[in-house]
Order: C-alpha cells, then sequence, then structure tokens
C-alpha cells in the first residue's frame, strides 16, 4: 500500500508522466520507499483502471508521439486522507547485518571487521542523504518542494517542510544507531581479539 501512496501523494502536487513519476519518486520519496520503475509503471496502470488516477495521452517527442500523464482524481485524494487514517502495520523484521553478526564465530575477525565497516559507511550514506534532503527543504531547493508548494497554499508551506524534515531526521536518528552499533562491534573485536 505504501508505493500506491507515496504515487498518489507525488502525482497530488499536479499531473505527471509515467517517467516523470518514476523521476521524482527516486528523487524524493524514493528515500523513504525504494520501490524500482518495473513497480511503479504498473502501480500507475493499476491505480488508473480503479479510478484513483485519471490518464490523458500528451504530445511526446517527434511524429506525433504521445506518453501517457496521470492525475489524481477525488478517490485518489479520498485514498490519501484513507492512507493517513489508517494504523502501521508493522512486518517482522529481517534484519541482515544484526543476523550475521549474531554468527560472527563462523568467520574471522577480518571478514567480521568487513562487514561492519561497510554497514557503517552504508548508514554513513544513508544520513548524509537524509541531511541533503533536508537542507533542500530548508533552503526550499528541493524540485519535490518546489513543486508541492506550487499547490500549496502560502500559509502551509511551513508546516508541509517540517513534515517533511521530521521524516528524514527519522532516518538520521536510525542512521546514527546503526553507524554507533557498527563502531561499538568493531571496539569489541579489538577486545576480543586482545
Amino acid at each position: 500500500m505504501s508505493l500506491r501512496s507515496a504515487l498518489l501523494a507525488l502525482i497530488s502536487a499536479g499531473p505527471l508522466t509515467g517517467y516523470d513519476a518514476a523521476k521524482q519518486f527516486r528523487g524524493s520519496v524514493g528515500h523513504l520507499w525504494h520501490a524500482p520503475d518495473s513497480q511503479i509503471y504498473p502501480e500507475l496502470r493499476k491505480m488508473q483502471a480503479e479510478g484513483l488516477l485519471e490518464a490523458e495521452q500528451v504530445p511526446w517527442g517527434r511524429k506525433q508521439a504521445t506518453k501517457t500523464q496521470y492525475s489524481i482524481t477525488d478517490a485518489g485524494r479520498a485514498a490519501l486522507a484513507t492512507w493517513q487514517r489508517t494504523p502501521l502495520s508493522y512486518a517482522p523484521e529481517r534484519d541482515q547485518a544484526h543476523l550475521l553478526a549474531a554468527y560472527f564465530e563462523w568467520g574471522d575477525a577480518e571478514s567480521a571487521r568487513g562487514r561492519l565497516i561497510e554497514h557503517r559507511e552504508a548508514f554513513r550514506e544513508v544520513k548524509r542523504v537524509a541531511q541533503r534532503q533536508i537542507d533542500e527543504i530548508r533552503d526550499r531547493t528541493s524540485p519535490a518542494i518546489q513543486r508541492r508548494f506550487a499547490v500549496t497554499d502560502p500559509a502551509d508551506r511551513d508546516r508541509v517542510a517540517a513534515f517533511k524534515t521530521f521524516a528524514y531526521e527519522g532516518k538520521i536518528s536510525r542512521a546514527d544507531t546503526e553507524i554507533a552499533w557498527a563502531e561499538r562491534g568493531l571496539e569489541m573485536l579489538d577486545e576480543l581479539d586482545g
């Protein structure tokens, strides 16, 4: 349901072609919810079939080619409102790094060190990307926030920016915890190795 909701939210800022929706997805909500293009395009078509989106053929390129542009419908807006009122369902966790760490005894200290360094660096990158998103939201330079603001009452813009910043602050907090965990693991390996 989150891919659908993320796409509806993106398109609620104004009509998008499938290509533009996929591109905007990668540059904004894709930092919070991963989905490849191979999932995005079929989901757009399903939402159109269900009446959540309207589709129109718009000119593209030369030789009278067209592409499909999607707009949100009243039913799509209602689906977004329902999504916001629906309690989250938390799936059982699948945590590859922590599972691997639980069985480090099957490897050597060097491989354990390598996995912990990879983990730390991956979350440093998550933190860097999230901080960049926050900076672009605060500076109002994010293409996604500019697009959203184009259809947002100026009196509500600070509120919209605060919610988006809050989401990315959560990513940073989670990344900080994972970085600290990896660094503690590196220290533990040094202690165990004498």
